[in-house]
Parts: C-alpha cells; structure tokens; sequence
C-alpha cells in the first residue's frame, strides 16, 4: 500500500535526479569557506532575494535563530505573531540562547499582525522595559499570503521606529508562485530573510539567510557557536541547487491540488473548509471525537493526517493528483456528504 502523507511538506522524498546532483557535489570545506558549492549557493540566493549576503543553514529553526541573536541583544525585544513559527515552534530558542524577550501579538484571520497593534506595543525608552528592535513577520502563515502593501507598510513603521524587520520566508516561494510577485520583490522590505528549501521545494535539509553583508558576518559566527558549521555541505547545497533549477514553477501543482482537495471535502457534513490560497487545506470539524477517529481510520489506508479538529492537510512535491482522488474518496466513505 502506498503511503500519502499530507501531515506536512517536510515529509518529501529527494527525487532521484536530486540525488545524482548531491553525489556529483563539488565540495570543501565551508568552516574555511572553501566549499564551491555552498558558496555559490549562497551568492545565488542573495542575488535571487536582492540582498548583499547568504548564509547555508541547517534548518529554518537555525536560520531564524541566528537572525535574531544577529539582530537583537540580550534584554530586547521583537514583537511577532503569537502564532509565527520564530516565537510558537522553535523552542523559545531567542529567549533561551539569546536572552530576547518576545512581545506577541494576535494575528488577524489573513495572517498579518495589525499595524495599530504593533506600533502599540513598541516600548518607550525607559529603564523599565525592554528595548524594542525587531519585527518578525511569516510569509505564508498557515498557507495564507501577506496582501500586497502590508510588508510595505510595516517597513514605513519600522524606519519611522528606527526597528529592523525580519521575515521567516519558509514558505516564500508558494507566496511567490500564488501572487507572481518576484522574490526579490517579496524580500525587499525586509532586512533579513529565512528561506526553508525542505518544505515546499522538496530537499532533504537547509534554509538559507540573507541580509546586509554586516548581518550575515555576525549570523555567520552565530552559526558556528550554535553547532552550524557543517564542513563539506556542498551536498545540502547541490540539492538545494537543483531545487531552484526543478522545483519553484511545479509548486503551482501543490497549489491546485490543494484546490481539488478542499473542493472534494467542501460538502461534507460536520466539517469547514477554510478558503485555500496555496498548497494547504484546513478543515475544522465540529465534533473533535470525529476528527479522531477520521485520523485513525485514514491511517488504516495509508493515508497520514494529523489528530486536529482544526486539520491542515498539505500537498507537495510527493503528493499527486490520483493521491487526491483518493484522499477525498476516502473521507467521502469515512463522512457523510451533505448532497446524500
């Protein structure tokens, strides 16, 4: 039995022709700075982002972290969704490695943090408070596209603030296929940005930095006290290499079969589709029994789902449009559709 697994799009295979790319990887050692691949990987994604440099990460966990220890000192503060990656999922790392107090705040239902909200909390210069010197912003967040302006806008407020302002970008290239927006275009104003190619671009590790030359020499010994160095990474390199050259323009097939896929569940009874922007679809069920055993019983046919009454099933470079098919036949015979 074959296995479809829409809990995430970490969870893909490298393809074979990715595979050959990272056995034929001319490399070095990158500690030195000496692996041609990793190098010019990292030269490309500044070019490719309009920034001065790149910095090869092990994750984007890595990546964000090392942005906010280059970013901020011990006692600041970075105001950030309370639902973003860089604050919810990475371990409170910045508070715990870097002493950086994070201030959170709600996000609205298109995955932006309100203006008001963040000027608001921008603390005074007085002894009592932390001192305020970032934003960090996710673009996409929950699969949902920040609306052209919004990054625009946040940049007026922070120079006004004399803030910097940092994107977790991990999905930046489902923004970028969703919108035709160039990627350029989308980091522009931004000082530092998070690039993860093991999500929706299908590498087996990596994300990549990039900034101010300044930033990326201060993230650059960040990464090594923080275990990053990782010697002879022209092999992560040469996927992530291939990634760019194979797998950016195909990510409009995980978009539409997202779209095939909540259109195949839309009408089925004791569940609400969530409006689909990109490659994820989330369901929410009335009854979280019923999510249970929905979970469950999919897993019996190979179909892995996560355990949530607000269920985020994710398309990618592993799942294709028959593993759809399937999908909704299978939730159709596990539910009752509202049309029977």
């Amino acid at each position: 039995m074959k296995r479809i697994d829409l809990r995430s799009d970490t969870v893909t295979q490298p393809t074979p022709e990715m595979r050959k790319a990272m056995a034929q990887a001319a490399t070095g050692d990158d500690v030195y700075g000496e692996d041609p691949s990793v190098n010019a990987l990292e030269q490309r994604v500044a070019e490719l982002t309009g920034k001065e440099a790149g910095l090869l990460c092990a994750s984007g966990t890595q990546s964000n972290l090392i942005a906010l220890l280059s970013h901020c000192q011990r006692g600041d503060e970075y105001l950030v969704g309370e639902e973003y990656h860089t604050y919810r999922y990475e371990a409170g790392g910045a508070a715990v490695l870097g002493g950086i107090v994070p201030q959170t705040l709600a996000i609205d239902t298109d995955g932006t943090v309100a203006l008001a909200a963040l000027e608001s909390k921008i603390k005074a210069k007085d002894p009592h408070f932390p001192r305020t010197r970032l934003i960090a912003l996710e673009n996409t967040h929950t699969g949902k596209v920040m609306p052209t302006g919004y990054t625009a806008s946040v940049r007026a407020l922070a120079d006004r603030k004399g803030l910097q302002v940092h994107l977790d970008g991990a999905r930046l290239f489902n923004a970028h296929i969703a919108t035709g927006e160039a990627i350029s275009s989308l980091c522009a104003p931004m000082d530092s940005v998070s690039i993860c190619f093991s999500k929706g671009l299908g590498t087996p590790i990596g994300s990549v930095l990039v900034g101010s030359e300044a930033l990326i020499a201060q993230g650059r010994r960040w990464r090594k006290m923080l275990g990053g160095g990782m010697r002879q990474a022209g092999i992560i390199a040469a996927a992530m290499d291939f990634a760019l050259d194979h797998h950016v323009e195909r990510l409009q097939q995980d978009h539409e079969h997202a779209q095939r896929l909540a259109l195949g569940l839309a009408d089925i009874e004791g569940i609400q589709v969530e409006p689909v922007q990109t490659n994820m679809v989330y369901l929410n069920f009335s009854d979280p029994n019923q999510a249970t055993n929905v979970h469950r019983s999919l897993k019996e046919r190979g179909i892995l789902v996560p355990n949530a009454a607000r269920m985020r099933l994710v398309t990618h470079l592993d799942v294709s449009a028959g593993d759809v098919e399937q999908v909704v036949a299978s939730f159709r015979e596990l539910l009752v559709s509202k049309r029977t």
